[in-house]
């Protein structure tokens, strides 16, 4: 139950995240363009303050979620593809046969 609601918060702040970083402006919008407007780099505002504390608390939330996540699915609930096959049998190697020594003289 707790491991699909942090699932869910987890890719919702993926999409979230992923919403936000492409709504943002490039700090340096259009610097390469047929080789122009690398003087004005210094002096460009890079976005507002609401979404930079709102992309950092994402980052934030994912980061935690991964961790946590990765933590609930070690538990013995969770099992894993490797879990499920049987191993395979040990080999047996066959007994070496006993060579009877040589009768002397």
């Amino acid at each position: 139950m707790i491991y699909s609601i942090i699932q869910f918060i987890h890719v919702i702040a993926c999409l979230l995240m992923i919403l936000v970083v492409l709504l943002q402006t490039g700090r340096g919008a259009g610097l390469a363009v047929f080789g122009g407007g690398g003087d004005s780099l210094i002096n460009t505002p890079s976005g507002s303050d609401f979404m930079k504390k709102f992309t950092a608390g994402l980052a934030g939330t994912f980061a935690f979620t991964s961790l946590f996540l990765t933590l609930l699915s070690s538990r013995a609930g969770m099992s894993s593809v490797t879990s499920r096959v049987a191993p395979p049998p040990p080999l047996e190697m066959p007994a070496p046969k006993a060579v009877p020594a040589p009768q002397g003289p």
